[in-house]
């Protein structure tokens, strides 16, 4: 079960040992089977058997013993955000002490916690809801992370760097998995279109809060509103970047980049499976 197009340096690129799995997370073993093919593998629409493999995955760091959150919370598939981490890392080759602002970090904390248990990163990290905060303070005081991750809350969700940039910040880099969805509607009916494609209408295979899944105008709007912020503080971070699920949308901000003096952007391809990606980066 290998995970083809991952980074190199990503520990999952040559797949699971379940086995091993296992052993990372006891929790795991009742979700084990053997497919029509003879192959070990999970039922991947049975969402708290997802839960439990990344949880495995990410009980593989040495660091991470403890990653308890709500279900009707987003499960992250942590391969994929570990790759979004080792992109950051060639990005800032140069970078000798790396601190991200992570925006939008949900009741998980998960690219805080990756890139602490990977690089020994220090974070911000922010979101508009309290509820997931306050999971995120959990994981991250039953982790010991509490000296390397430091989290804001935002208080207006039209908003993604306003009123959460101090005067003393500076980072190296901003990060960021915005919500793809423009209303609560759109995002259940996706939902109900991914169900069905498992074959199982009756389980969500994923989860998410409002803020998780949508926000006004969707990806779109998010990423422009994000870069015109970004615009008004350029110098708060030498790198701001983010996930971009549409691959329309990448021409539509690097237009705009350029009229709000963007000195240069890149995108950085990403893929996991058969799902396509794409880092944008910019810088002032």
């Amino acid at each position: 079960m290998k995970n083809k197009g991952l980074h190199p340096k990503n520990r999952f690129n040559q797949g699971y040992d379940l086995n091993l799995l296992v052993k990372q997370n006891p929790n795991l073993k009742e979700f084990v089977i053997t497919n029509t093919y003879d192959s070990v593998t999970i039922d991947f629409s049975n969402p708290i058997a997802v839960k439990e493999l990344n949880k495995a995955l990410l009980f593989s760091y040495d660091t991470i013993s403890v990653w308890d959150f709500p279900d009707e919370n987003l499960c992250p598939p942590i391969p994929g955000r570990l790759d979004y981490i080792h992109h950051l890392k060639d990005l800032l080759l140069d970078e000798k002490e790396i601190k991200i602002l992570d925006i939008g970090t949900g009741a998980t904390c998960i690219y805080p916690l990756l890139g602490v248990a990977e690089y020994n990163w220090k974070f911000v990290a922010t979101d508009i809801d309290l509820d997931s905060l306050d999971t995120a303070q959990e994981i991250i005081d039953d982790n010991n992370f509490t000296d390397q991750i430091e989290l804001r809350q935002q208080f207006n969700e039209a908003h993604i760097l306003k009123d959460i940039l101090e005067d003393v910040d500076s980072f190296s880099a901003t990060m960021c998995n915005p919500p793809f969805y423009k209303s609560a509607e759109e995002a259940q009916g996706a939902n109900k279109r991914k169900s069905r494609n498992l074959g199982n209408n009756a389980v969500r295979n994923f989860s998410g809060n409002n803020n998780e899944l949508w926000y006004v105008g969707g990806e779109k709007a998010f990423l422009h509103t994000y870069l015109y912020e970004s615009s008004l503080q350029p110098k708060k971070s030498k790198w701001f970047t983010s996930l971009v699920s549409k691959k329309d949308n990448i021409e539509s901000l690097q237009s705009s980049s350029k009229k709000l003096g963007v000195k240069e952007f890149k995108v950085i391809p990403m893929q996991q499976g058969n799902k396509v990606t794409r880092i944008a980066c910019w810088r002032f």
